[in-house]
């Protein structure tokens, strides 16, 4: 059963930080392109920062210099840094898992900034 859960979502200040975590069952992360998006209300959803299996990194130009996405292989799990965050980060992020086939999604963790 392929499954993605987020976790460390949070409340935080303008300027603060978040760490989001990303575990994976049912398959191995380390083999695929994997991903955080974000939708904030009346918004499209939109990527955020995304990770090959090759380790390249790409992101979102508003996030660039202040999130950053790694993996942990023997963890299973996909993390997002986020530093220097603004009440504009403020959104549902979710995991995202890309395959050849199609792709899967966390439940999203609420990510809260305030001014």
């Amino acid at each position: 059963q392929v499954q993605l859960v987020e976790s460390g979502g949070g409340s935080v200040q303008t300027g603060g930080s978040l760490s989001l975590s990303c575990k994976a069952s049912g398959f191995f992360v380390g083999r695929f392109t994997m991903g955080w998006y974000r939708q904030a209300p009346g918004k499209q959803r939109e990527a955020v920062a995304t990770i090959t299996s090759a380790d390249t990194t790409n992101y979102v130009d508003f996030v660039k210099g202040r999130f950053t996405i790694s993996r942990d292989n023997a963890k299973n799990t996909v993390y997002l840094q986020m530093n220097s965050l603004k009440p504009d980060d403020t959104a549902v992020y979710y995991c995202n898992a890309r395959f050849i086939t199609g792709q899967t999604w966390g439940q999203g963790t609420q990510v809260t900034v305030s001014s």
